[in-house]
């Protein structure tokens, strides 16, 4: 690479790094200490909510968002002035998306999660096949190589991981030939679906930061579950059960597996702890001379399917009563506002944008 070239490459990173900065928000402030959130790191997991001892973190519409159907952080704090500044949620923060600071400083020893987890390591085994930069969920893998100068049959080259963005999913560990990765994730756990309950609206999967879920394809005559489950890249995050719009998924994190200090204290604040409920401050709105009656966003309404199964399987006209979304006279209205489950499943399948998720006005 040339001066300039390198040169050039500096400045995209310094003006990228300024805008990262832009982004930072400040939560809450005490004395000499800050909570600070960034929310290109968050992963709209929730950990951080189970922890708070006050319950002042609200987790919101991470279906809506993970899809970019709203304009929006998956995290917000309720009233900054109740936060006592303890930097718990910090603490238990796999990404590092909030961090506590004190006269400035960032506070990130080995009592903090983030930072007592192993960084995601390639050794000097790596044949810089790419395969990892290939797999890699959140694209924080790149790797460079060219064939060899000195005529043997081999490449060289380099691969970089950014540990900042990276998740622990250990996908790259999974499909490396020469075992060259190493990993750490940060929590054991338990992850089960009701399958009767579960409506395949897909949420789930669009917003794992792990490519854990996915959608089996069936061969012709077989039946294959609706959502399946990969084990080994699961961090147990709890961000599938946090978006989930009927509530089908429960996630539980069994164990804290980096070494991290006073384990004890944070163990006992998520073990065993259901995701929390997502703070949905959305509310759908309507286009009704855009619409088309078509009554596609009924049925695919996951809320709706849940509440008569029938009418998921595209009969339309045949029921009264729909739980969330209907169309009356040619035109689509919403039934009861409070029961949406932010997923944005209707906004997705509209054919002339009739129907988006929007903001809900907070007094």
């Amino acid at each position: 690479m040339n001066f300039c070239a390198a040169n050039a490459q500096n400045n995209v990173k310094e003006v990228s790094k300024m805008q990262n900065d832009m982004r930072l928000a400040v939560f809450a402030e005490k004395k000499d200490k800050q909570l600070i959130y960034s929310p290109e790191k968050c992963i709209g997991c929730g950990t951080c909510v189970q922890a708070c001892p006050k319950g002042n973190l609200a987790v919101g519409a991470v279906g809506a968002i993970g899809r970019g159907l709203l304009d929006a952080d998956f995290l917000e704090i309720k009233d900054s002035g109740e936060c006592i500044v303890c930097g718990i949620c910090a603490k238990v923060c796999p990404t590092g998306a909030l961090e506590l600071k004190q006269e400035g400083k960032t506070l990130a020893d080995m009592s903090y999660l983030f930072r007592a987890m192993k960084p995601t390591s390639v050794n000097e085994s790596c044949v810089h096949c790419g395969l990892c930069e290939d797999i890699c969920p959140q694209g924080c893998i790149e790797v460079t190589r060219e064939i060899s100068k000195d005529g043997k049959l081999k490449l060289v080259g380099k691969t970089h991981i950014d540990t900042e963005c990276c998740v622990h999913c250990g996908w790259c560990a999974a499909v490396c030939p020469v075992n060259a990765i190493s990993v750490e994730k940060p929590f054991e756990g338990r992850w089960t679906r009701a399958e009767d309950v579960c409506q395949a609206c897909h949420t789930c999967i669009d917003v794992c930061p792990a490519n854990a879920l996915f959608n089996k394809k069936a061969k012709p005559g077989e039946r294959v579950e609706k959502i399946t489950h990969r084990l080994d890249a699961c961090i147990y995050c709890g961000a599938c059960a946090v978006a989930c719009p009927v509530k089908a998924i429960d996630v539980r994190k069994t164990a804290i597996l980096p070494d991290v200090e006073k384990k004890g204290v944070l163990e006992k604040k998520l073990l065993e702890t259901p995701a929390p409920a997502a703070l949905l401050r959305t509310c759908l709105e309507t286009d009704e001379a855009a619409c088309l009656g078509c009554g596609n966003c009924v049925i695919v309404c996951p809320v709706n399917a849940l509440n008569n199964r029938e009418l998921a399987a595209g009969y339309l006209n045949d029921m009264d009563e729909k739980a969330l979304l209907e169309v009356k006279n040619g035109r689509i209205s919403v039934v009861n506002q409070e029961v949406c489950g932010a997923d944005g499943a209707c906004a997705m399948i509209c054919p002339v944008d009739a129907i988006r998720l929007v903001k809900r006005e907070v007094e």
